[in-house]
């Protein structure tokens, strides 16, 4: 492994790796080193395509098979975004090849197959880290610290979040993510994994008691086995006398939301996933009053704005960028950091449990 930079290796071409070859770009301990996509072609035109937008300092490497690029001695950590489907597998190979992970979400198709992974690098003594760029964002430490402090929303009882976006008819038909057997969950996995991080995060990493779930509405790709939730909803409840709730969906227009409500006040994120486009990121706490006088009600607005210097991405203080740095940090210090396999198997877990209620018709299950 080198000792002064993390050398990367994608293990596809999918589109969001575009996002991640600018972001390790940026991060400053950090360079691509090889591609690998089911032909050489494709991965040839992949590096092209990014080294016109983001040149790289060294020559990438375009090679036509997964197995391959695991085996060069020039990959430290590598970046998958297959499939859910078909992830484990090389999560697998990757972790025996002695290569750190960065996989995108969901971590795996269920509990198990995520130990599996976790257990393989354990022993191969690498990193596991899922692609959730927001828990490495610094607008998350200062509402952590906002709410440890009790001022703003006072006692937490209430957690909300939404994610959806609104998919065409060509997307319902044909997009991998409504297809049963590459992306099993849906939209329960590819938009619910945020809900579900972010829920557990704000409950300060605690697991919830009891999750009931429902898909709302399923969906099935033209050339899928079965349907997948196209539009889902949950219910949580956490000791401390918590609860929460989170709704995601490919056919509701774009939406990105955090309400946490407490006995004080209440705090809201509009953009908790993918921030606007902008050079910080902001949230905003409330405490309306309600003003009675005899004849008149009055109900008063009280909003504060707060924000972070920290650019929605593409520049060096990114959520993304950060998230590569401090995958870069981790094999440069050769200190693993037991945090980020313990949020990916917690996540995973509750996902699980929000699949077995939804078979179940909605049944409360204990965790």
């Amino acid at each position: 492994m080198s000792e002064s930079t993390c050398r990367w290796g994608f293990l596809s071409t999918a589109a969001i790796a575009r996002k991640n070859w600018k972001a390790i770009h940026l991060s400053g301990n950090g360079r691509v080193t090889c591609v690998a996509s089911r032909t050489e072609e494709r991965a040839q035109a992949f590096v092209d395509e990014c080294s016109r937008e983001v040149p790289p300092a060294e020559a990438v490497a375009a090679v036509g098979s997964y197995e391959e690029l695991l085996a060069r001695d020039d990959v430290d950590a590598i970046y998958i975004p297959l499939p859910t489907g078909i992830r484990t597998e090389w999560c697998l190979a990757a972790a025996k090849a002695g290569k750190h992970l960065l996989c995108e979400k969901p971590a795996a198709v269920n509990e198990q197959e995520v130990q599996q992974i976790l257990d393989a690098c354990q022993q191969a003594g690498v990193q596991f880290m899922d692609g959730v760029m927001f828990d490495h964002s610094r607008r998350l430490a200062e509402i952590r610290r906002e709410l440890d402090s009790g001022d703003s929303i006072g006692k937490l009882r209430r957690i909300c979040t939404h994610f959806s976006f609104s998919g065409d008819q060509s997307f319902q038909q044909s997009n991998i993510r409504t297809d049963s057997v590459l992306e099993p969950h849906g939209c329960l996995g590819d938009l619910g994994w945020y809900c579900i991080r972010m829920t557990l995060w704000a409950a300060g990493l605690q697991m919830p008691t009891e999750v009931s779930a429902r898909t709302i509405t399923p969906l099935q790709g033209d050339q899928s086995a079965g349907s997948v939730p196209g539009e889902f909803s949950a219910e949580l409840r956490f000791p401390n006398d918590i609860s929460a709730t989170f709704y995601c969906s490919f056919l509701t227009e774009n939406q990105q939301t955090i309400l946490l409500s407490g006995d004080k006040g209440y705090l809201t994120v509009d953009d908790f996933v993918l921030p606007f486009y902008d050079a910080e990121a902001s949230w905003s706490t409330h405490q309306h009053a309600l003003e009675i006088d005899n004849c008149r009600w009055n109900f008063r607005r009280s909003s504060t704005r707060k924000a972070v210097a920290e650019y929605a991405s593409g520049e060096a203080n990114s959520s993304e960028v950060n998230m590569v740095r401090r995958l870069g940090e981790i094999h440069l210090s050769k200190q693993l950091d037991p945090l980020y396999p313990d949020l990916a198997m917690k996540t995973q877990r509750v996902l699980d449990a929000c699949r077995q209620s939804d078979i179940e018709g909605g049944k409360r299950i204990s965790l």
